[in-house]
């Protein structure tokens, strides 16, 4: 098996869609009243899905966190410390929920949280040099 993606079940799908294309500058292509959103983002497949519709394809009804949760994080990569204060200032600027001010931690990582509307944890953070695989 191979990875193939990255999905969240969301609950207010043009709330989402705004926040990951606009204050975040995902690249997404469908209209804000769309059922799924599909995009790649630096090379990675991210979906959107409706709540709703994913429990009326699997015919469950299922529970969700509200407000912040901890279950996963996305995390974003910048190439300096400076790009880490600048870009939590942008994103909390365009109405991100600071959740971690930008901060260095001992094994020599720059990292900050923000939230989206729904509460998933979002790290921006860097080694201070260009991101490697």
């Amino acid at each position: 098996m191979k990875l193939d993606g990255i999905g969240l079940f969301v609950k207010d799908m043009a709330t989402m869609v705004r926040f990951y294309r606009d204050v975040l500058g995902f690249e997404i292509k469908e209209r804000e009243d769309a059922v799924n959103v599909y995009l790649i983002k630096d090379g990675t497949l991210f979906m959107l899905y409706g709540r709703k519709n994913f429990e009326n394809m699997t015919s469950k009804k299922y529970d969700y966190i509200k407000g912040l949760n901890g279950h996963f994080e996305i995390a974003l990569y910048v190439d300096t410390f400076e790009d880490v204060d600048e870009c939590f200032a942008e994103v909390v600027n365009k109405g991100a929920t600071p959740v971690l001010e930008p901060t260095t931690k001992p094994w020599g990582q720059r990292t900050c949280y923000i939230a989206d509307p729904e509460g998933n944890l979002i790290e921006i953070g860097s080694f201070n040099k260009p991101f490697q695989r």
